[in-house]
């Protein structure tokens, strides 16, 4: 603000000591032509001039620029009733007419705009109706008007223009320099950002990978029932790691993006009764009850399931932390259903501290939470409800808040779904045979953990795997050896997933090589297309999930334009 009226100072007070120039010339040209009457008039307005500079330097813009245009208006005028219509001074009139767009601010002073370039037209349109007997009747002789006023008067305008014309572009020049700058600024911190979460998310996701998968070998190994509380967890605290990772990039990505939803086949109550089997522990632990209000007769829907859950995680995750005693409800009820629609309420009540009235548009910023000493005694990241509002949004509802400090809180929201049929959700959800025996498959992987773990799941499906530690033994090997299938970490020393993936390239098109990527941003997806891998898998992943991209791949059933979104 303070370089704006800066920069609007130097005008009013460069545009002051200029007119004071002209004038003065002017002065001189009326006596000389012997109107003595018009000299004065011009002399007098002179040192209007000089005091709307000094008043503009002295910071008292307003009273600067009205003193300016008024006697600016009222000399040229003056000037165009004395000389006549011959000498066309009015039309220095054209330049006090686009003055007032630049010495105010069109946004906050628009009454001023109006009422300035108004004056000059009317002071334009009167010397016209009184055929330019405004001030007097006595004109300059037109022979002497034309033959050396015009000229003075023509030269006047087109210096005045000129020079706002050139203040226009230097102002212009200025202004899209500096969104040019500032977008350079803006793009350098968004791909410093995206460096810093993409590698955050690849420290992250390596060793959470191991943590998941050994959870699951552990789990199919036929444990004793004292270890399988100790595996679940195990399992347990990934998810909520994973969840947290998760809440992070994804509001990374809603800041710039918006979000894509994947409807699937879904039994609701199938899908809440895991989330209650991953919430109730700490339900226990606390003191408290879940409970579950879902109808009996919810009919199956087409959903993004994960994006629901994410939500119903993050609701029922918020209400365990904020209750100490009583109860957190889930309900799920059906408000009406058509023949290929449903609507559904979704409510997660809590007994909880609750929230104050003018704190309830608060809790939907980022990293912000309804007090600091909520966040001081409950802790979080302040991400949950914000991701939650984005998701609920993109499913086209709105996330309604009730709550009372000392009594609870409520979330809840409605959603039309279209209907889906059991046959298309026994499609979904049909487990694949894998038909892998004997198949070979190259492993690239610097983690020795994640190597041991991802044997083990490749090895239980009855693959014979081969391991690389890097890229460049990823290449060697693959020119020395026939595979069916190359799994390939992106991150390793000595050569990259994506350096080794073009070497490959070269002298293999056939072999269907599949990225391991423990970051989910754009640019990654994009350069692992480029360097000619086939598509990619999540760190950490589902054995199921990793089983059956395997077997698509050597079945050529992923094309390289069909990216996992």
């Amino acid at each position: 603000m303070a370089e704006f009226i800066s920069r609007r100072v130097k005008l009013v007070f460069c545009l002051s000591l200029l007119t004071t120039i002209i004038s003065t010339i002017w002065f001189f040209i009326a006596k000389s032509l012997d109107i003595g009457e018009l000299s004065n008039y011009i002399g007098a307005t002179i040192p209007f001039f000089v005091i709307s500079a000094l008043l503009s330097k002295k910071g008292k813009l307003t009273l600067a620029r009205f003193i300016y245009l008024i006697a600016f208006n009222l000399s040229v005028t003056l000037t165009a009733s004395f000389i006549g219509k011959a000498g066309s001074v009015e039309f220095i009139l054209m330049f006090a007419l686009a003055l007032p767009f630049v010495t105010f601010s069109f946004r906050r002073e628009r009454l001023y705009i109006v009422l300035f370039s108004g004056l000059s037209m009317l002071l334009w349109f009167l010397l016209y109706y009184t055929d330019f007997n405004l001030f007097t009747s006595t004109h300059m002789d037109t022979v002497l008007a034309g033959k050396y006023v015009y000229p003075i008067s023509i030269g006047t305008t087109i210096l005045l223009v000129t020079y706002q014309l050139i203040y226009f572009s230097y102002i212009n020049a200025q202004y899209y320099s500096s969104i040019h700058n500032q977008r350079e600024e803006a793009i350098e911190e968004s791909n410093a950002k995206s460096r810093f979460l993409s590698m955050m998310s690849h420290e992250i996701r390596t060793p959470l990978n191991a943590i998941t998968g050994l959870s699951h070998i552990l789990g199919d190994s036929n444990p004793r029932k004292d270890q399988e509380q100790n595996i679940e967890a195990l399992n347990y605290s990934g998810k909520i790691l994973l969840n947290l990772l998760n809440n992070v990039l994804d509001f990374s990505k809603m800041e710039s993006t918006t979000i894509t939803l994947d409807p699937i086949p879904t039994n609701i109550m199938l899908a809440v009764k895991q989330i209650k089997k991953i919430h109730e522990p700490s339900c226990l632990r606390k003191g408290i009850t879940l409970e579950l209000e879902i109808d009996d007769d919810l009919p199956i829907v087409q959903l993004d399931i994960v994006r629901f859950n994410q939500v119903i995680n993050n609701l029922v995750s918020n209400a365990i932390k904020f209750t100490d005693e009583g109860s957190v409800t889930l309900k799920i009820k059906k408000l009406q259903e058509t023949k290929d629609t449903v609507l559904l309420y979704t409510e997660i009540k809590d007994t909880g501290i609750g929230i104050e009235e003018d704190q309830h548009d608060k809790v939907w910023q980022a990293f912000t939470q309804a007090s600091t000493s909520t966040n001081r005694l409950y802790g979080g990241t302040g991400l949950g409800l914000p991701i939650v509002k984005s998701i609920v949004e993109a499913m086209g509802s709105q996330v309604k808040i009730a709550s009372e400090p000392g009594v609870g809180s409520s979330f809840n929201f409605d959603l039309s779904l279209n209907l889906a049929s059991s046959d298309e959700l026994l499609e979904a959800n049909l487990k694949k045979v894998h038909d892998l025996k004997g198949k070979r498959i190259l492993l690239v992987e610097d983690n020795q953990i994640n190597v041991m773990v991802g044997r083990q799941i490749l090895e239980k499906a009855n693959l014979v795997v081969e391991v690389a530690y890097d890229g460049q033994e990823a290449v060697n090997k693959v020119r020395e050896n026939d595979y069916d299938a190359v799994l390939m970490d992106i991150q390793m020393p000595i050569m990259d997933g994506y350096t080794a993936s073009k070497e490959i390239r070269k002298f293999n098109t056939v072999t269907p090589i599949l990225a391991l990527s423990a970051s989910v941003f754009m640019e990654v997806k994009s350069k692992i297309l480029e360097s000619g891998m086939n598509g990619f898998i999540f760190k950490p992943f589902e054995p199921e999930d990793l089983l059956d991209k395997i077997e698509d791949a050597m079945q050529n059933k992923i094309p390289i334009s069909l990216v996992e979104k």
